[in-house]
């Protein structure tokens, strides 16, 4: 099938959106797919380096906006205007090849956000909207213990989730849209109903093949925890170090490594100071990704309880190498970890202290329960394997959706 595959965002070897993007476009080469990539031009050195030690590459186009328009990305919420306006000349640019190339369907795939639109509905073909996620929301209860800048995010960022549903220009992307994939089942819910026809539920991340590896079980391994992420304050951090204020009570040699950087570093830091905790906490910047694959091989589990998170690609890594995982049951998280690979912490219809003290309790519960640790450890590489890149591929791509919504008429 020959695929036109619309990334904003696409480079080898990141994490995030770029990741993304790239490993969405891998994974359609592996499925024997002719894939023809849409993407930026500031992408072109890394992309074009990669794909020369490849056998199996796509067709590129790379677009970007006038050089004079980039400073826009630099003003406060001017990236939205600038990806917008870039949205607007990728599906010109795909329309043109579209004429030639008579392309069988096409893929948005990032940004990978339920909130921002795509006009390669208008192509007038089979048209994959997705997967995108950005509907989950932090329960308000948990707002009360953040930065007022935090305070004010969150409402943001929820009057977005609403302003969605009727915003001309998603109502067009849904309505165009011949399958919409949903990240989680939160961001189903966002999408207006009439849409939930052509909606599935599939995660935006995966994992590569070559990428898991057998579980490590070592039962005599010091109580070391893990945490890898952006140090903003919805990854959830402050409550992992609330918690461990409570463990160090009955697990006194317990410590926290957190590997990252982010503006509520410094807040983060206070809190580990004001919890008494400093002192086993080890803080990292970010390191290269080879270093992190590593530290997942030499810690008890990974402890990620993040508030609002589409996908949680670390969570994936984690259990690829073989470590359980905490985290709270909300967004892709909590879709990714089964009580079979990990635990997950409640966090619906439950204020912060209790949801720090069950966090306490199933941190102490694998630090010191060695037949629970190991159970979890054996069954993290198989969940693992359930979610790969191919997997997720194969899965929007096989939809009947594609067949049972005939593409909008063509706007060439």
């Amino acid at each position: 099938m020959k695929i036109l595959l619309s990334a904003y965002a696409c480079e080898p070897n990141k994490g995030s959106e770029p990741g993304v993007g790239w490993n969405w476009m891998q994974a359609l080469l592996k499925q024997g797919h002719t894939v023809h990539l849409i993407t930026r031009s500031n992408n072109r050195t890394s992309v074009e380096a990669a794909l020369s030690r490849q056998q199996t590459t796509p067709a590129v186009t790379y677009y970007d906006l006038p050089r004079w328009c980039q400073r826009w990305k630099h003003w406060p919420g001017g990236i939205y205007l600038y990806y917008l306006l870039w949205q607007v000349g990728a599906y010109r640019s795909a329309a043109a090849l579209h004429a030639t190339e008579r392309f069988d369907r096409v893929q948005h795939v990032t940004f990978a956000s339920f909130r921002q639109p795509s006009f390669m509905g208008r192509l007038g073909i089979p048209f994959v909207f997705g997967p995108v996620g950005g509907g989950e929301e932090m329960p308000r209860i948990f707002r009360k213990g953040l930065p007022f800048t935090g305070r004010l995010l969150e409402l943001s960022r929820e009057m977005g989730n609403r302003l969605a549903s009727i915003d001309p220009l998603m109502l067009s992307t849904f309505s165009r849209a011949s399958l919409i994939a949903c990240t989680t089942s939160d961001t189903l819910k966002r999408i207006p109903a009439r849409f939930h026809n052509k909606c599935i539920v599939v995660p935006t991340i995966g994992i590569d093949e070559s990428n898991i590896a057998a579980a490590s079980l070592n039962p005599d391994r010091e109580p070391r925890f893990l945490f890898v992420g952006r140090l903003i304050y919805w990854k959830g951090l402050h409550l992992a170090l609330r918690a461990l204020a409570e463990v160090r009570v009955s697990v006194p040699r317990a410590s926290l490594k957190v590997i990252g950087d982010g503006d509520d570093a410094l807040w983060l830091k206070q809190i580990a100071s004001d919890q008494g905790v400093a002192d086993a906490v080890e803080w990292i910047p970010s390191v290269p990704h080879e270093d992190i694959l590593r530290e997942y091989t030499s810690n008890v589990a990974f402890v990620f309880p993040s508030l609002h998170d589409s996908g949680g690609m670390v969570v994936l890594e984690a259990l690829a190498s073989g470590l359980p995982v905490i985290c709270l049951n909300l967004g892709g998280p909590g879709a990714i970890v089964t009580p079979a690979c990990g635990i997950l912490v409640d966090a619906h219809q439950r204020d912060e202290e209790m949801v720090v003290s069950s966090l306490a309790k199933a941190i102490i519960l694998l630090a010191t329960d060695v037949e629970t640790r190991t159970r979890l450890a054996t069954s993290t590489v198989s969940r693992a394997r359930e979610l790969t890149w191919d997997r997720a591929a194969q899965i929007v791509h096989s939809s009947t959706c594609l067949d049972a919504h005939p593409p909008a008429r063509s706007a060439i």
